[in-house]
C-alpha cells in the first residue's frame, strides 16, 4: 500500500474556507479513506454520547451501486467530500488557484501524537456508499476496470469535527431527493431497452389512452398533472410493480442489454416468477400493456363505482395499496392459472372478469376501515383476492 499520495488540484475559497478538488482514481480512494460511523458509547463518566458523523452502511444499497458500477456507462457525477488532517497534508501553490497537494501517511514519535497510516489518512464526510461499492465483502478493492475509473473529491484540510459535521448536515438535509417517478420518466429517452424503459412505455400508454382504465389516473413526475382533478396512482408505483413481472435483477438486465450481450429466453419455471419476460425479451410491450387493459377492466366492470369514485374519502380501490395487491395476485397466481403454459398470450377481459368471479367484495367493502394502509392492508386484499378469508370475516 502506498504511503503517499500527489494530486493536482483546484483550490476554492468560500465562506466555509479553503478546500480542494481533484479528480482521484478509484482504488487510491479505496486505499486512503475510511469511514466514521455514528454509534453511541459510555463515556468514563457514565454519560452516554455519540461519537462519528457518518450513518451505518447500508448493504442494499451498496450492492445496488454495486450492480451499477458493472455497467459500461457507470459514472458518479457528484464529488465524494473528504477530511484530511492538516499534517497529512501539504499543499504547493502553482499558476492561479491550481496546485499539488501532497497527502501521506503520518508518523508520530513514541510517547508524542499518534500514527496515521495511509488508510485512514481520509475520513469520509459524505461518499461512503459509492466507496464501499468498489470493495468486496473483505473491504478490499475488487473490480478490473478495462477503462480508467477516476472519482472527483472535495478535500478539507485540518476541518475539525463540527465543521465536518456541518458539512455532512448540509449535504444531506438541504438538497432535495430526486423524485422516483422523475427518474422512471427520463427512461424514456433512454436508447437501449432495459426493463424500466418497457414499464414505463407501459405506464405511459395506459395513462394516455382514453378507454384505458387508467386513463389520466397516474401521477408522473411527483406532482399534480396540470389540468387532472385525482391522480390515485404514481408512476414510481405503477413501474415498481410492473418491473417484477419482467425481470429479478433489472439493473443486470440492462447493463447486459447495453453491452450487446443476448439475454436468453426465460423457462417456463422462470416464467412462473416473472411472467412477462420473454414479452419483454421479444420486445412485445403492447401485449404487455394489453394484458393489464384487459386485467384491470375486468376490475373496473366488477367494482364500477369504487373505481369511478376517486374523490370518496376513504376508497382505496383505485389507490395504490389496491393497486399492488392486484399486481401481486395477478403475477403470482392469476395470469398462470388462465394461460397454463402459454406464457405471453394475452387473455381477455372476459376471461379475468371469469376468474375475478369468486371474489365477494361489494364497492362498499373497500374501506380503510378493513384494509389498513400499508403491507398490512396489502395483505389482506390478498388473503380476499386468493379466497382465504371473505368480506364477511373481515366485518366479524
Amino acid at each position: 500500500m502506498p504511503t503517499t499520495l500527489r494530486l493536482s488540484v483546484l483550490k476554492v475559497s468560500q465562506p466555509i474556507g479553503d478546500y480542494y478538488i481533484a479528480s482521484i482514481r478509484a482504488q487510491d480512494l479505496v486505499e486512503m479513506s475510511y469511514s466514521d460511523v455514528r454509534r453511541m458509547v459510555q463515556s468514563e463518566r457514565d454519560i452516554e454520547r455519540y461519537l462519528g458523523i457518518q450513518r451505518p452502511v447500508s448493504t442494499a444499497r451498496v450492492k445496488q451501486i454495486r450492480k451499477y458500477l458493472q455497467g459500461r456507462d457507470a459514472t458518479f457525477p457528484t464529488a465524494v467530500i473528504l477530511a484530511v488532517e492538516e499534517k497529512c497534508a501539504t499543499f504547493e501553490p502553482g499558476q492561479q488557484s491550481g496546485g499539488i497537494l501532497t497527502i501521506r501517511s503520518f508518523e508520530g514519535a513514541e510517547g508524542d501524537e499518534e500514527s496515521i497510516p495511509f488508510d485512514r489518512v481520509a475520513k469520509v464526510i459524505d461518499g461512503q456508499h459509492r466507496i464501499a461499492a468498489f470493495m468486496d465483502e473483505d473491504k478490499n478493492w475488487q473490480f478490473d476496470f478495462q477503462r480508467p475509473f477516476e472519482v472527483n473529491v472535495a478535500i478539507f484540510v485540518g476541518a475539525d469535527i463540527s465543521v465536518q459535521a456541518n458539512i455532512f448536515a448540509t449535504v444531506n438535509l438541504q438538497q432535495t431527493k430526486v423524485s422516483k417517478n422523475l427518474v422512471y420518466d427520463l427512461t424514456e429517452l433512454a436508447k437501449t431497452p432495459s426493463p424500466h424503459k418497457t414499464c414505463h412505455n407501459v405506464t405511459v400508454a395506459l395513462d394516455s389512452q382514453r378507454n384505458s382504465p387508467f386513463f389520466q389516473r397516474i401521477k408522473r413526475l411527483g406532482s399534480a398533472t396540470p389540468g387532472r382533478e385525482k391522480e390515485p396512482l404514481s408512476q414510481a408505483a405503477f413501474v415498481e410493480s410492473l418491473v417484477k413481472f419482467i425481470s429479478n435483477d433489472p439493473i443486470e438486465d440492462r447493463n447486459k442489454l447495453l453491452d450487446g450481450v443476448r439475454i436468453k429466453t426465460a423457462s417456463i419455471m422462470e416464467l412462473q416468477k416473472t411472467p412477462f419476460r420473454n414479452l419483454f425479451l421479444h420486445g412485445e410491450e403492447v401485449d404487455i400493456a394489453e394484458i393489464l387493459f384487459n386485467y384491470f377492466s375486468a376490475i373496473r366492470n366488477k367494482w364500477p363505482r369504487s373505481w369511478d369514485n376517486l374523490g370518496q374519502t376513504g376508497n382505496l380501490l383505485p389507490r395504490s395499496n389496491a393497486f399492488k395487491a392486484f399486481m401481486v395476485y395477478l403475477r403470482t397466481d392469476l395470469y398462470a392459472s388462465i394461460v397454463g403454459e402459454s406464457f405471453g398470450r394475452v387473455p381477455t377481459t372476459m376471461e379475468f372478469s371469469e376468474a375475478l368471479r369468486h371474489i365477494h367484495a361489494s364497492d362498499a367493502d373497500f374501506t380503510a376501515r378493513n384494509f389498513a394502509p400499508g403491507s398490512s392492508g396489502q395483505s389482506m386484499f390478498l388473503k380476499l383476492f386468493r379466497g382465504e378469508i371473505d368480506i364477511s370475516d373481515m366485518y366479524e
